[in-house]
């Protein structure tokens, strides 16, 4: 899910008079300030325009709706400060209301708006009455978003259609990533992404900002020459001359699930109902990872819990700066393209987001109190499409990998903290995204397999699946609906009241904090699990030199990669290690996980930081300067800033800087300031890594940390190397 929410002040709204609404009824959603209760949303329209130059979008939002109740005042959107408003309209639905309406890129109507002009919402033929203009008001709501109040008129009846057309323009918005062309592969044309997990939409264009709200939607979008532009829907018509792409989707979908990507984008088809679309320079790659693997994967899928219900499912690889790992857009997943070059991240976070299709999706959850009922059900299903397709030991193999991050992660936060819960209270004010944790994956995962096993055969448990599916598909549901209908679907387990059982309620399970209940067997995976636990042994054994010599008859490179990251793993959960083995390690290792994907070499490069292996420094700068990810990057620099490294951490940002996204950038400094002149550590010997960074460094690092960009705030846990 998921995603960093870099929310940054724009020029204020232009508001015109209002009378004062009346105060809508509280949310069932804190994370909205919307009134979504009062109204039945059908369907939305956006007619956009894109402006790189500007890092500007133009847009005009017809909403279609219904009141639930007579004579509602106001109608309250999720608005964001980077969202300037330039007028609302109210009008009857027309006739054929059903029918997608065009739009027209033409100049804006009397009020301010600034040049080029707006895309602006025609007059259907014959359509009665005409707009009339509503006053609105943009009020704070939190530090993620603001609060939109539209006055309705008063004889508004219950159940009646009516639109709602809004004319904004969205500047400096955490949901839309603005690239400049040198921060893409090619460095031919500039790029432009977004990104909605959890609440960033709401800077997208104004709406209900709630899973719990699904609807319908078409888009209209202009582009600048030679732009491609994708969306998460079914692309309907392409006018070349004019650079204008239209976009429906049929099926209903929450806010944040409304997706755009434009840039020097290729495709190739990968399967029937598949292709790749990617930078010219990266589409040779990623169609030979990719081709006949997808199909076979969605299969594996439609088997297990019924067809697939999208259409397409397109892949499209994104620049270094996407926030995320991936982000399971209807129709076109969203991946970052670092990935590529690790083959097995690449197919379990492609098949998570196969998996979202059915779990988060087509069934999503209502709040995102319980993003478990999305990511725990997904990571199950993910992890029967690859035991079908891979077999049970490779599966077993990377659930031992991200249970053991699970615990690692525990012990960071402690066992009692609140966000271990499956049930996570979400506080006013306190953004979605930082919910977003491995408990929210892996032991929501823990509790799907447990259930799975109380039916005691996991084919039965796929059909209760299947069955859920179709029965709450394209609605938004909560724990209770689950629960409900695996003992409706099992009452042999209803009547044995498996929902008691004690030390295993189901209650316990949502509510306790700490690790999961119970754990899978994994024992399936032991003959690749039981060689990376010998290995680790032999190097935490002694005596050393005996140690160092059995494990070098060891042949790693032709283990797995999951095994080598759960190797490495082990190795960093016990740094800092006595200087000896990270100098016998590195003579062992160094040379051959230099060679190896990014996945490992990273893993390796923090023991190294970890460990203040200074003779390996040349590796981390090497590896700092060639990746412009947050996932490659934010854990290196948050473990050099730890140590005695700060300054080795400064000399390096100043060099790979420019090459950063701006958001990255900040991320960066952030951790570098938090960092600045805290050490009490002695400062180590001047060496050809660290002596060019000595002189002036609080001085000089001031003024670059703390000089015309200041800090952002923190980073969540979830934003390094989590897959929505």
């Amino acid at each position: 899910m998921a995603a960093q929410c870099c929310c940054r002040q724009a020029p204020g709204a232009e508001t015109a008079p209002v009378r004062p609404p009346p105060e809508p009824p509280p949310a069932l959603d804190v994370a909205s300030a919307s009134s979504a209760q009062l109204f039945r949303l059908r369907h939305l329209q956006l007619g956009l325009e894109l402006r790189p130059e500007a890092r500007e979008l133009a847009g005009c939002l017809v909403l279609e709706l219904c009141a639930l109740r007579p004579a509602p005042r106001a109608l309250v959107l999720d608005a964001h400060p980077a969202l300037r408003l330039h007028s609302a309209a109210f009008r009857r639905a027309p006739a054929a209301a059903e029918t997608p309406c065009a739009f027209a890129f033409s100049a804006p109507g009397p009020g301010p708006a600034p040049p080029p002009p707006l895309p602006a919402f025609p007059e259907a033929p014959g359509a009665e009455p005409a707009c009339c203009p509503l006053a609105f008001r943009v009020d704070p709501f939190t530090d993620y978003g603001s609060s939109l109040t539209v006055t309705l008129p008063p004889e508004l009846q219950a159940h009646q259609p009516f639109q709602v057309i809004l004319r904004y323009t969205s500047t400096d918005a955490p949901a839309i990533w603005w690239l400049d062309p040198e921060l893409t592969y090619g460095c031919a044309k500039p790029f432009v992404f977004t990104q909605g997990h959890s609440v960033c939409n709401r800077s997208f264009f104004p709406c209900f900002d709630t899973p719990a709200v699904k609807c319908t939607y078409s888009a209209v979008v202009k582009a600048p020459s030679g732009v491609q532009v994708l969306m998460s829907a079914t692309r309907s018509a392409y006018m070349e001359e004019e650079g204008v792409f239209h976009f429906h989707m049929e099926h209903p979908v929450p806010a944040y699930l409304v997706a755009l990507v434009a840039g020097d984008l290729k495709p190739a088809d990968i399967g029937p109902r598949s292709r790749v679309w990617a930078e010219p320079c990266l589409l040779p790659t990623a169609t030979s990872k990719l081709s006949g693997a997808v199909e076979q994967w969605l299969s594996a899928a439609e088997r297990l819990y019924g067809p697939y219900m999208w259409g397409r499912y397109d892949i499209v690889f994104l620049p270094p700066s996407f926030p995320i790992v991936a982000m399971e857009n209807p129709c076109l997943t969203f991946i970052i393209s670092s990935i590529l070059e690790s083959d097995e991240f690449l197919v379990i976070d492609v098949i998570h987001e196969v998996a979202h299709s059915w779990f988060g999706n087509a069934v999503t959850n209502a709040t995102w109190e319980e993003m478990w009922l999305s990511e725990g059900l997904a990571t199950y299903a993910q992890r029967r499409i690859t035991t079908e397709t891979y077999g049970a030991a490779f599966t077993c193999l990377e659930t031992a990998f991200r249970l053991d991050a699970l615990h690692r992660q525990m012990k960071l936060l402690g066992e009692d903290s609140p966000v271990s819960k499956l049930q996570v209270k979400l506080e006013p004010g306190v953004n979605p995204s930082h919910l977003m944790n491995l408990f929210t994956y892996e032991k929501g995962y823990c509790f799907v397999y447990y259930l799975s096993q109380l039916c005691g055969d996991p084919q039965r448990f796929d059909d209760f699946l299947r069955a859920y599916v179709e029965k709450y598909k394209f609605t938004s549901v909560v724990a209770q609906d689950l629960l409900d209908s695996f003992l409706s679907f099992f009452p042999e387990l209803k009547e044995q009241s498996v929902d008691c059982r004690a030390g295993l309620e189901f209650e316990r399970w949502l509510n306790a904090t700490g690790p999961p209940l119970a754990e899978p067997d994994l024992s399936q995976g032991s003959s690749l699990t039981r060689p990376v636990e010998a290995l680790f042994q032999l190097w935490t054994a002694e005596p050393l030199d005996q140690a160092a010599a059995s494990a070098s008859a060891i042949d790693i490179s032709k283990w797995r990669t999951f095994q080598t990251a759960l190797f490495l793993d082990r190795l960093l959960d016990g740094s800092p290690l006595p200087q000896e083995v990270v100098m016998s390690l590195s003579k062992c290792y160094s040379s051959l996980l230099d060679s190896m994907n990014a996945e490992i070499r990273i893993r390796w490069l923090q023991i190294v930081v970890r460990n203040d292996y200074y003779p390996d420094l040349h590796r981390v700068r090497r590896f700092l300067e060639s990746q412009m990810s947050r996932m490659y990057t934010i854990p290196l620099y948050e473990d050099l800033c730890t140590g005695a490294l700060k300054s080795f951490a400064l000399e390096v940002f100043y060099q790979t800087q420019g090459r950063l996204h701006p958001n990255l950038r900040r991320a960066i400094q952030q951790i570098l300031s938090q960092g600045l002149g805290s050490s009490t550590e002695p400062a180590p010997e001047p060496s050809t890594e660290l002596g060019r960074a000595e002189a002036d460094t609080d001085s000089d690092a001031q003024a670059l940390l703390l000089g015309d960009e200041a800090p952002s705030s923190a980073i969540s846990l979830r934003d390094v190397n989590v897959s929505a």
